[in-house]
């Protein structure tokens, strides 16, 4: 059997010092993944075993700023004391060397003498507690203590960066929806409106595409979809507003099948063909078009925007892009920063346009990318 750790396996590691260093690491990435989700009962429960093994201590606990969260090795009947050691370590913030007389017990034969109280902080704030329970105590112990509850302090700043982020695309989300829906539902309620005498089969129609369209655009969870979800309501959202503009809007749709299953931001297309509807071709006189490319290109997946409309100024756009909420886009810097924010910084949005020259938009996406899924 191959090892997954190729030429760190223990047998090429030459000094014992390697092979602590190897062992040290390895464990670390076992404790660290549950810890990236917060500090909770389920990820401590996971992540104390592995901590104890990095301490080489006979039990460890961890504790919230309330209760004890997780416990593994001896001393059980100790438990109970956990939540009181961690009461002045989270009032004042600072690792404390705890003796017998902190933790009374009744068994004679209790070898237990000493627990190492350090804090777990997020942002500056006691979150929590690491304590181990040793019956010898020395400096280089509570200095180790204090340094592997640093470690695990980073491993919940980072949980909390991302929880941070979730709830930024998601508020970024509520707040394009926002921007889409008042605009749109009067439109397209006037349009169905002025089908129900004259055509009352297609206001029935239209109807339907309609909820279809609010449904999707307000559903309730993930902050991604596929490509193919995001084209279906774009379509259904054509479809609409060709029922307002007529044969003034005139729609090309070309899609390569392998990239239909490719994983997007939720609403990150829908706001391009409104701005192209919106501000390409509502002012503009005659027929206009739009077109919707997506096509292959090896790792990446490229979705192109266009419209032969009015065209923007560029200077305009850039403030767009750059969150000037004075713009009146629909939500171009909310696509652009929630695209950069999921795949990276050479994947916003690239924007070519000018007065009387139409509109060009560009959203190059990885087919696969790790973490990311509908």
């Amino acid at each position: 059997m191959v090892s997954p750790w190729g030429w760190l396996r223990p047998g090429h590691l030459g000094t014992e010092a390697d092979r602590a260093t190897f062992r040290t690491l390895h464990t670390a990435s076992l404790a660290g993944p549950p810890l990236r989700s917060g500090l909770t009962e389920t990820s401590a429960t996971k992540a104390v075993r592995h901590l104890r093994d990095l301490l080489g201590t006979p039990a460890v606990a961890l504790t919230d700023t309330e209760r004890l969260l997780a416990w593994d090795g001896r001393f059980g009947h100790h438990g109970k004391q956990a939540p009181t050691l961690a009461e002045a370590v989270v009032a004042e913030g600072y690792t404390s060397l705890r003796d017998k007389s902190d933790i009374p017990c009744y068994d004679p034969t209790c070898p237990l003498r000493h627990v190492i109280v350090s804090p777990l902080t997020v942002e500056e704030r006691v979150v929590g507690t690491l304590q181990a329970f040793t019956s010898t105590a020395s400096a280089s112990l509570v200095r180790a203590t204090n340094e592997v509850a640093r470690w695990v302090s980073g491993q919940l700043e980072l949980a909390e960066l991302d929880a941070s982020r979730t709830r930024l695309m998601e508020a970024e989300v509520r707040a394009l929806r926002a921007q889409i829906s008042p605009h749109f539902i009067y439109n397209s309620l006037t349009a169905i409106a002025s089908f129900v005498r004259t055509d009352p089969e297609r206001a029935r129609e239209l109807l339907l595409e309609f909820a279809d369209f609010t449904r999707y655009s307000f559903r309730r969870h993930g902050e991604f979809t596929t490509l193919a979800e995001e084209l279906r309501s774009i379509e259904r959202y054509l479809v609409l507003e060709k029922a307002r503009f007529g044969d003034r809007l005139q729609v090309t749709l070309r899609v390569a099948p392998e990239v239909l299953p490719v994983v997007i931001p939720f609403l990150c297309l829908q706001p391009l063909v409104e701005n192209a509807v919106r501000h390409g071709l509502e002012d503009k006189a005659g027929p206009g078009r739009i077109a919707i490319f997506a096509e292959d290109h090896d790792a990446e997946c490229v979705i192109t925007v266009e419209d032969d409309g009015v065209g923007e100024d560029p200077d305009r756009v850039r403030r767009a892009l750059a969150g000037d909420t004075s713009m009146d886009s629909v939500g171009l810097g909310n696509v652009d920063e929630r695209l950069r924010s999921t795949f990276g910084d050479d994947y916003g949005l690239v924007v070519e346009t000018a007065p009387g020259a139409g509109t060009r938009v560009v959203i190059r996406v990885p087919k696969y990318s790790p973490g990311v899924r509908p």
